[in-house]
């Protein structure tokens, strides 16, 4: 008698293993990126990165949905703080929020990785979460002082220094898991007194804005990569400049490609096959069945 297994076997009974039950699978989970901070006077903080979880040997359960949900990024503060990104969800895993970037005087919002702290008080960064993210920089003591860099997956924002040149985001986490090298969760840069613009980081953080020239405001972080969003430049005293928005979350799942796909999925992921893995990329919220 041969053994059946999903409709695979060898003429002598031994299972293939084609197209068999997925049992686990690995998995990237990246929160929304927090907004940079913005008031007239003053440089505005980074935002700072969505939380950024990645392991393997999730255990799924088959014939159960699993929820997907994708967060989106924190607004750019118009006179203030920004806004924190939202979470991202696969199952039982949640990734936090980005924490915002301060405004002024104001200290950077808590969060997966924390937003730069502000200026005019040597305001502190906020704190990132462990095991998700790190602290923002701190800011300087001083109107036209840089304001601190968001913290990033891989590292601590740039605390302010007096009369500085600037600030950066804490860098990002590299991950290959959608088949291809792609650094996600970088803290988003401080608004900076210097006329220099500086371009996107490899991880996606906005950068901050200048005191001269253009942009005075700071840039959005790119979407999907769950960065946090530039701080604004000194603004005239009666012009603010918004700070820039957080990039929007990811949710990626892989397992071995001789494995079933899914029954069903929900939120029109991108799904393909890379190497040895058949990979789900959620860029908005859903459900995935196996």
């Amino acid at each position: 008698m041969s053994l059946r297994y999903n409709g695979s076997y060898l003429s002598n009974g031994s299972v293939t293993g084609l197209n068999g039950p997925v049992v686990t699978v690995e998995y990237l989970v990246v929160a929304g990126g927090g907004g940079g901070g913005a008031v007239n006077q003053y440089n505005g903080g980074g935002g700072g990165a969505g939380g950024l979880l990645t392991a393997t040997g999730y255990a799924v359960t088959l014939g159960s949905s699993i929820t997907v949900t994708i967060g989106a990024g924190g607004n750019g503060g118009s006179n203030g703080n920004g806004s924190q990104g939202s979470n991202s969800v696969f199952g039982t895993i949640t990734a936090i929020g980005g924490g915002y970037g301060a405004g002024g005087a104001a200290v950077g919002g808590a969060g997966g990785s924390g937003g730069g702290g502000g200026v005019n008080s040597a305001a502190a960064g906020g704190a990132g979460t462990a095991g998700q993210g790190n602290n923002g920089g701190s800011g300087t003591d001083g109107t036209n002082y840089p304001a601190g860099g968001g913290g990033g997956a891989g590292s601590v924002g740039d605390a302010s220094t007096a009369a500085g040149p600037g600030t950066n985001g804490g860098v990002g986490t590299c991950s290959s898991i959608t088949g291809s090298r792609v650094f996600y969760a970088g803290g988003g840069g401080g608004g900076k007194n210097t006329s220099a613009v500086l371009t996107t980081p490899a991880w996606g953080g906005g950068v901050g804005g200048t005191n001269a020239g253009t942009p005075y405001f700071g840039t959005a972080a790119l979407a999907n990569t769950g960065s946090g969003g530039g701080g604004s430049g000194l603004g005239a005293l009666t012009t603010n400049y918004a700070g820039g928005a957080g990039g929007s979350g990811i949710v990626v799942i892989r397992y071995p490609s001789y494995l079933a796909p899914a029954t069903s999925t929900t939120g029109s992921p991108q799904t393909y096959i890379a190497g040895a893995w058949r990979v789900y990329v959620f860029t908005a919220s859903g459900t995935i069945t196996f």
